[in-house]
């Protein structure tokens, strides 16, 4: 074999290395085929139901359907299921697009990928899954994307806060977690936060820790100033917070018999200067802050697979909302990440402006309706407007007759109730 065909075998074989790998992309574009495709779990019997839609306003009517949700105040649970694969040595890229048209206050927006061993039909919250990733709303307090990760059993939170989009068009969520054991979140295609799995998760114990046999020497002087040992109270210092006011005078009509003897109220002393403290000076003893001396931690093992998952191959729905009409599309697992930022570009971006137009010019024709009803209302006929008045003049005289009736009923149960009270104490 000579040198050149060994050659164009391995950049054969670094070609075929490099080729990127879909391992599970949905579009909604074949109509209901997707129930085909995506099991609801049977865990609970009143999971609410998902609708295919492109909603109230989009940018292409066909391309921007997706999965959304149809009923308010409920669980869903909702997954699809595709070959199983490990992503050791390579990068993971998950990516999907969300639309909170209804205005969510309280809801979920993320996905979650599991196990090829997951029971769709028994899906339910507290499933064991991989990842967790994507937007979650609750009140004005929680706007966060959560990117959650199961190591060794246990599910473990990002130690940042990214903050989601919470308005009501279509965004484009993407999360890359590299071989090396960093990754990348993106927003509509642009990096929000980015860092190491080991510095932003609390997955291992900490490299150091305190020493426990080092402790702080009984010398050791900490207090950076101390009270000046030559500084003496002053001898007019001590004076009285409050003295009588010397303007007061006993009114004419007091009588000391009945009134009991007269005394003039008290005011603030002008003269009075708080506590006295002797002023503070630098302390020639002092020798800084204490810090503990800190040991390499016994506990501690690096991990350099914390990336990695040797079983992904179910994508799930599983949330909560309080208000529905939130629109999954566009889902997409790779291991390219530039091949996903094209797909975000063809998909996302090339209908987000056609969608945004479209529900400015809704708002702008709501706004024209509000006002041609506002004209209407102003041009009513002086007889309806008469018919009006007198029915606001009748509800009126009858809040007016009702608060009567019940200052008096009011009244009378205070009467009783202080008879009752005088009639209790007397017999005690």
């Amino acid at each position: 074999m000579t040198n050149l065909t060994l050659f164009l075998l391995a950049v054969s074989a670094a070609s075929v290395l490099s080729e990127p790998t879909v391992y599970f992309r949905e579009q909604f574009e074949d109509g209901d085929a997707w129930k085909s495709r995506w099991v609801e779990s049977k865990h609970k019997s009143d999971y609410g139901k998902f609708v295919l839609t492109a909603g109230k306003f989009y940018g292409d009517a066909e391309k921007d359907k997706g999965l959304q949700t149809s009923q308010d105040a409920r669980f869903y649970a909702l997954s699809s299921r595709f070959d199983d694969f490990s992503n050791k040595g390579q990068p993971l890229v998950i990516q999907f697009t969300v639309k909170h048209e209804q205005s969510i206050d309280c809801g979920g927006g993320y996905i979650k990928l599991f196990p090829s061993g997951l029971n769709q039909e028994e899906m339910h919250g507290d499933s064991t899954y991989n990842i967790m990733f994507g937007p979650d709303i609750c009140g004005p307090g929680t706007k966060k994307v959560h990117v959650i990760f199961n190591y060794k059993g246990k599910n473990h939170l990002i130690n940042k806060d990214i903050r989601c989009k919470d308005d009501e068009y279509t965004h484009l969520y993407t999360l890359i977690v590299n071989p090396d054991n960093t990754y990348e979140v993106k927003i509509d295609n642009k990096k929000v936060e980015s860092g190491n799995l080991e510095d932003d998760w609390d997955f291992l114990p900490p490299k150091k820790i305190k020493d426990p046999d080092a402790k702080k020497p009984e010398d050791w002087d900490d207090r950076e100033k101390i009270p000046d040992p030559d500084d003496k109270k002053p001898e007019d210092w001590d004076k009285p917070e409050n003295i009588p006011d010397p303007d007061a005078k006993k009114p004419d009509d007091w009588d000391d018999e009945m009134d009991g003897e007269w005394e003039p109220p008290m005011v603030s002393n002008p003269d009075y200067k708080g506590e006295w403290k002797p002023r503070e000076i630098d302390n020639p003893a002092y020798k800084g802050k204490w810090i503990h001396p800190e040991i390499d931690n016994p506990e501690y093992t690096a991990d350099s697979e914390i990336y990695m998952y040797d079983s992904i191959g179910v994508i799930g729905l599983d949330l909560w909302q309080v208000k529905s009409g939130t629109i999954f599309d566009n889902f997409l697992i790779t291991n390219d990440p530039k091949l996903a930022e094209e797909v975000g570009t063809e998909t996302w971006d090339k209908t987000r402006d056609t969608e945004k137009k479209m529900k400015e010019k809704q708002e702008e024709e709501e706004r024209k309706t509000r006002e041609r009803r506002i004209r209407r209302s102003v041009r009513r006929p002086k007889r309806q407007q008469r018919k009006m008045r007198k029915r606001r003049m009748k509800k009126r005289r009858r809040k007016r007759r009702r608060r009567r009736e019940m200052k008096k009923r009011r009244r009378k149960r205070r009467k009783t109730a202080q008879t009752h009270h005088s009639k209790m104490n007397y017999k005690l």
